[in-house]
C-alpha cells in the first residue's frame, strides 16, 4: 500500500516541512524609541529603569536612571514630568506616575546610601564649572564620569542655585537636596563656595582645559509700576533667597503678587507660611494662559491663595493696590477696561520673570549676547574656544530638567572637544505610537496619587508637602508601564505562533525561524508592546 504523497517526501526538505517560501512578508523584532524617554529632557532611559524597578531591582534601577540624572530624589520632587504628559497609558487610564517612582528610587538610594562608582581612569585634564544649579551639577557629574578633575565655583553660601534659592523647602527638602550634592562630593568634584569668578579668559589661562558657565538667571526682572515713596516693593527672587538663607523679608499679613509663573505662586505660598494671612496673586490672563503648572495652581488653591485674573497692577499707595480689570480681545490678548479695584496690602511681590547676571561675559572676545542670554552652537559652546553655557543662560526652556539635560550634552560636548572630536548622538529609533499597541493585554490599573499633607495645616511650616510612595505603590506604578515599542519577554509571540516558528532565546528574547514562518502576521498583531514588524520579503 503506498503512503501519502507528502509523508514519502524526504523529512528536512524543503517540501515536506518548510512553509517559509509561503511568504511574502517576514517579522522582525524592533526596539522603538518609547515616548516618555523621547520627551525627557535629561534623556533618561525612562522604561529601561522602570522594567528593573518594576522586578524589584531597586538599585539597578537607580544606577540605570543615573547614568542620565545623577539626582533622581530632586527631580522626583521638581520635575514637572513632560514624560508623563508624553505616555501611552494616559489613553489606556491614566499615565504611569514615572516621576513618583523616580523619587522614591532617589529616596531609596538615601537611606540605603548608594553612590557613585568612580571611574577607574583619570584624564589629567581639568574642568572648571561656573555655578552649582542644575545644569553645573550635572555637568560635573558627566565630566567626573569620564575621569576629568571637576572644580565648581559657586558665588552663593551654599551650593544648589535656584534648586536651593528659588524652590521653597516645602517643595524641595534641603536635606534631599544635601544628600545629593554630597554624593557629588564624594566622587572627588570639588565645590568652592562664596568663590566669584569675574573672568572666565583668566580661568583658561590659570590651567584649566575648559569651562561650563553654568551661571543661571538670578535676577528678578523689574517693571515701572507707580507708586508712593512709603510702598514696600520687592522682587520674588530676592523674597526666596532671603527665605532660603534664613533671613526671611517682613512683609506684613496683606500681600500682593504680581505674576502668573511657578515663582509667583511659590512666593505667595512663601507669603503665607511667613505669617501673611492674605495672600493674593494679581494675573493679567486668564487660568488658560497661566504659565503656571496645574499642579502648582492646585496647591496654592488649597492653601487659600486667592487668584484674581483678568487684572493688572495700575498703582499702588501705602497700604492699598489699585488694579484694573482687564478683558481678552478677539486676538486673546488682555485689554483695559478702565474699570479699578483697590486691594489692601503691606507689601507687593513681583514675579515677572528672571534675568541672566552677564557680567561675567561682558569683554570676553567671541561671547555674543541676544536677547539677554548666552549665544552657544549646537554643542553649547559659545564663539570663545573652550567655553561652553548652558542652562537658564542660554536660549531654551527654563526649568531644572532641562538644566540637567544641558549639563550631561555639555559635559559629553567638551568631552569631544578636548579629544579633538565632535560628539555625535546616536540615531534615534522610531517613536513607539499608541496605535501599535495591542492594549487588550493589558488590565486596568489606576494609578497611585502620592498622598499630601493636609491643606489646612500645610501653610503653618515649610515641611514638605507632597509626599512619597511607599515600596508596594512604587512596585504597583512601575509595572502600570506598558513597555511601549520594546519586547518585554511576555511569551504571546511564542503562543500564538501556528507554525511552531518563534525561538524562544536564553536571554528572554526570541528570533524567528524563517524556514517555517508563513509571515501570516500574527505575531506582530498580537504583540502587545507593538515590538514586531512586518517587513516585505527580501526578492
Amino acid at each position: 500500500m503506498s503512503k501519502p504523497f507528502a509523508i514519502t517526501l524526504n523529512i528536512g526538505s524543503s517540501l515536506a516541512n518548510h512553509t517559509g517560501s509561503w511568504r511574502s512578508e517576514r517579522p522582525v523584532y524592533v526596539n522603538r524609541m518609547p515616548p516618555c524617554n523621547n520627551a525627557c529632557p535629561a534623556g533618561e532611559d525612562v522604561q529601561g529603569w522602570l522594567y528593573e524597578g518594576e522586578s524589584g531591582n531597586y538599585e539597578q534601577a537607580w544606577r540605570n536612571l543615573v547614568r542620565d540624572n545623577p539626582f533622581p530624589a530632586i527631580m522626583g520632587r521638581i520635575c514637572y514630568h513632560p514624560c508623563q504628559s508624553a505616555c501611552n497609558r494616559a489613553d489606556v487610564d491614566e499615565a504611569v506616575g514615572i516621576n513618583s517612582v523616580e523619587r522614591f528610587l532617589g529616596d531609596q538610594a538615601i537611606d540605603k546610601g548608594w553612590q557613585f562608582v568612580p571611574p577607574t581612569v583619570k584624564s589629567g585634564r581639568r574642568i572648571l564649572v561656573v555655578g552649582s544649579g542644575p545644569s553645573g551639577l550635572s555637568a560635573a557629574y558627566h565630566l567626573a564620569m569620564k575621569g576629568h578633575e571637576v572644580i565648581i565655583r559657586e558665588s552663593a553660601a551654599e551650593p544648589g542655585g535656584m534648586m536651593r534659592y528659588g524652590i521653597p523647602a516645602y517643595r524641595l527638602p534641603r536635606e534631599v537636596l544635601d544628600a545629593e550634592i554630597s554624593r557629588l562630593v564624594n566622587l572627588g568634584v570639588r565645590i568652592e563656595c562664596n568663590t566669584k569668578v569675574e573672568n572666565p579668559e583668566s580661568a583658561l589661562e590659570s590651567g584649566f582645559d575648559a569651562i561650563f558657565l553654568a551661571i543661571g538667571a538670578h535676577l528678578g526682572k523689574r517693571a515701572y509700576i507707580p507708586a508712593g515713596d512709603t510702598v514696600r516693593i520687592l522682587d520674588a527672587v530676592s523674597v526666596l533667597h532671603m527665605t532660603a538663607d534664613g533671613e526671611p523679608p517682613l512683609l506684613g499679613r496683606r500681600v500682593v503678587v504680581y505674576g502668573g509663573g511657578n515663582t509667583a505662586l511659590d512666593a505667595a505660598r512663601t507669603a503665607k507660611r511667613l505669617g501673611a494671612y492674605e495672600a493674593i496673586v494679581v494675573y493679567r490672563r486668564t487660568k488658560e494662559k497661566m504659565p503656571a503648572h496645574e499642579s502648582e495652581l492646585k496647591e496654592a488653591l488649597e492653601e487659600g491663595i486667592v487668584m484674581r485674573w483678568l487684572s493688572t497692577i495700575a498703582w499702588v499707595n501705602s497700604g492699598a493696590v489699585t488694579i484694573e480689570r482687564m478683558e481678552l480681545d478677539e486676538a486673546g490678548m488682555p485689554q483695559p477696561t478702565g474699570e479699578f479695584e483697590s486691594l489692601q496690602a503691606d507689601s507687593v511681590i513681583l514675579a515677572l520673570g528672571q534675568e541672566v547676571d552677564l557680567s561675567i561675559v561682558e569683554g570676553v572676545e567671541g561671547i555674543s549676547i541676544n536677547d539677554g542670554v548666552i549665544e552657544v552652537n549646537d554643542f553649547l559652546m559659545t564663539g570663545r574656544d573652550g567655553i561652553f553655557a548652558g542652562g537658564d543662560a542660554v536660549p531654551g526652556e527654563r526649568t531644572a530638567t532641562n538644566a540637567i539635560g544641558h549639563g550631561k550634552h555639555a559635559a559629553r560636548a567638551i568631552n569631544s572637544w578636548l579629544e579633538g572630536q565632535t560628539f555625535v548622538h546616536a540615531p534615534r529609533p522610531d517613536l513607539a505610537t499608541f496605535d501599535r499597541l495591542n492594549t487588550w493585554y493589558y488590565s486596568d490599573a489606576p494609578k497611585k496619587v502620592r498622598p499630601k499633607l493636609d491643606a489646612a495645616r500645610r501653610a503653618e511650616s515649610f515641611a514638605e508637602v507632597v509626599q512619597g510612595l511607599d515600596e508596594e505603590t512604587a512596585l504597583f506604578e512601575a509595572r502600570r508601564c506598558l513597555s511601549c515599542g520594546n519586547c518585554f519577554g511576555c511569551d504571546n509571540c511564542f503562543g500564538v505562533c501556528p507554525d511552531n516558528a518563534v525561538i524562544k532565546l536564553a536571554d528572554g528574547k526570541y528570533e524567528i525561524n524563517l524556514d517555517y514562518c508563513k509571515g501570516c502576521g500574527i505575531c506582530a498583531s498580537e504583540c502587545p508592546c507593538g515590538a514586531i514588524d512586518m517587513v516585505p520579503e527580501r526578492s
